[in-house]
C-alpha cells in the first residue's frame, strides 16, 4: 500500500471511530433510560480515550441529574481544561471543593455503611475487576454492595447483596445490609423482613435495631420503632453521639439533653449539635443557655438564627434548597410555635413526615411529637 493510501485509511477509521463515538454520546444524552452514574461512566471512558469535547456535554448532563456528583464535576473541569476553557473549569473545580466540603457524614447511630456520604464511583470500578476475578467469593460482592449503598445506589446494592448470600448463606450483616437496601428503595416490609431476619441470628446489632426502627416508622409502627429504639440506646453505651440521635429520633428531650451536652464537649464546632441542643431544651421548658458558635447565614446556621429570632419562618422555608433541609426547616418551626400556636405546631410536623425520608432524625421525632401531643 501506498504511503498516502495508507494515510488516507488512517484518516478514514479516525473519522469513522470519530462518528461513533459522537453517535453513542448524543443516544447517551437523548436517551430516556439514563441515570447520572452511567453517564459519569460513559464520560470518564471519553475522556480517557481523549475525546474531551465529547465526554464535556455527557459529563454536564451527569451534573444536570445529579448535581452534588463530585466526580462529573472534576471530570468536567479537567475536559473544559483541556479544551482551553480554563475560567469555567476553575469553577467546576470550585463547586467542586465547596459540596466537599459541605458534605456532611451520616447520623452516627446509622449503619457504618450509611455513616459514609458521598460518590464512590472509583471503589465501584475497582470492585468490579475483582467481582471479575473471584466470583465464587462473596466478598468482593459485599464490598462493593457497600460502596454503591453509601453512594445512593441501592437497586444495584441489594443486587450485589443477594449474589453474596447465594454465595454465602444466612450472614446476618449482609441480611441487615439487605435490609437497608430495600428501605433505601422505599420496600419498608421488606426491609423489616430482611432485619427481622439479621437480628434472629444477632439480636445485639444496635445498627440492625435502627435500621428496622426507621423501616418500622416509615410503615406508621411508632411503638414498635420506639421499642428498638430503646434497646438500641442500651447497646450503644458510651457513644454520647450516637445515643443522642437515637433519642432525638423518639422525640425524648429528656434523654437526648445528657447525650448532647457530652457531645458537644467532644464536638464543640458542629452546629447541628447545638441546634439539637437548643431544640431539646426548648421542648424542656428550658432556657437557651449560652452558646458560644458564631451564626453564619448558611446552613444549618440559618436554623440557629431562626432559634435567635434572626430570620423570618416564611424565609427559612425559601432558603431551605433540599428535602432534607426543608424537613430540617419545618421541624424546628413546629418546636418554636408549639408553646403558642400548637395547631401550627402540627402541621408543620405533618409536613415532615408527609415529605421527608424516614432515615431523617426529624422524620422520626415529628412521628412522635404527633402521636404523642396530637393523639
Amino acid at each position: 500500500m501506498r504511503a498516502g493510501d495508507a494515510e488516507m485509511t488512517w484518516l478514514s477509521v479516525t473519522m469513522r471511530q470519530a462518528w461513533l463515538r459522537s453517535r453513542i454520546t448524543e443516544n447517551l444524552l437523548d436517551g430516556d433510560q439514563i441515570d447520572s452514574h452511567r453517564l459519569y461512566l460513559r464520560a470518564r471512558a471519553l475522556a480517557r480515550s481523549g475525546a474531551f469535547e465529547l465526554a464535556a456535554p455527557v459529563y454536564q448532563r451527569a451534573i444536570e441529574l445529579e448535581p452534588t456528583l463530585v466526580e462529573a464535576l472534576e471530570g468536567l473541569g479537567e475536559a473544559l481544561d483541556t479544551l482551553g476553557q480554563t475560567e469555567l473549569a476553575r469553577e467546576k473545580y470550585a463547586a467542586a471543593r465547596r459540596i466537599r466540603a459541605e458534605t456532611r457524614p451520616g447520623a452516627p447511630d446509622r449503619h457504618f455503611v450509611l455513616r459514609q456520604r458521598g460518590h464512590f464511583t472509583a471503589e465501584i470500578l475497582a470492585y468490579d475487576s475483582v467481582v471479575r476475578s473471584l466470583r465464587k467469593n462473596a466478598l468482593p460482592y459485599i464490598a462493593r454492595g457497600n460502596a454503591y449503598l453509601a453512594s445512593g445506589h441501592p437497586k444495584d446494592a441489594l443486587a450485589d447483596y443477594n449474589r453474596a448470600l447465594k454465595l454465602k448463606r444466612d450472614l446476618p450483616a449482609v441480611l441487615a445490609l439487605k435490609g437497608e437496601s430495600h428501605s433505601m428503595l422505599g420496600s419498608y416490609g421488606d426491609a423489616i423482613r430482611s432485619f427481622d431476619a439479621a437480628l434472629k441470628a444477632q439480636p445485639s446489632d444496635a445498627e440492625a435495631l435502627g435500621g428496622r426502627a426507621i423501616a418500622r416508622g416509615a410503615l406508621g409502627l411508632v411503638e414498635e420503632a420506639n421499642a428498638d429504639w430503646r434497646r438500641q440506646f442500651q447497646l450503644l453505651e458510651g457513644r454520647a453521639s450516637a445515643r443522642a440521635c437515637v433519642a432525638l429520633r423518639m422525640a425524648d428531650w429528656a434523654l437526648a439533653l445528657p447525650e448532647l451536652e457530652q457531645t458537644l464537649l467532644k464536638e464543640p464546632g458542629d452546629p447541628y449539635w447545638h441546634l439539637y441542643l437548643l431544640t431539646a431544651r426548648r421542648r424542656l421548658g428550658l432556657p437557651s443557655g449560652p452558646s458560644d458558635i458564631h451564626v453564619v447565614d448558611s446552613w444549618p446556621g440559618l436554623l440557629l438564627a431562626l432559634h435567635g429570632g434572626g430570620i423570618k419562618p416564611e424565609e427559612i422555608l425559601e432558603r431551605a434548597d433540599t428535602d432534607s433541609r426543608r424537613a430540617e426547616a419545618a421541624f424546628q418551626l413546629g418546636v418554636l410555635m408549639f408553646d403558642q400556636d400548637s395547631g401550627a405546631a402540627e402541621r408543620y410536623w405533618k409536613d415532615v413526615v408527609e415529605r421527608s425520608s424516614p432515615s431523617l432524625i426529624e422524620h422520626a421525632a415529628a412521628r412522635n411529637e404527633l402521636a404523642r401531643c396530637f393523639s
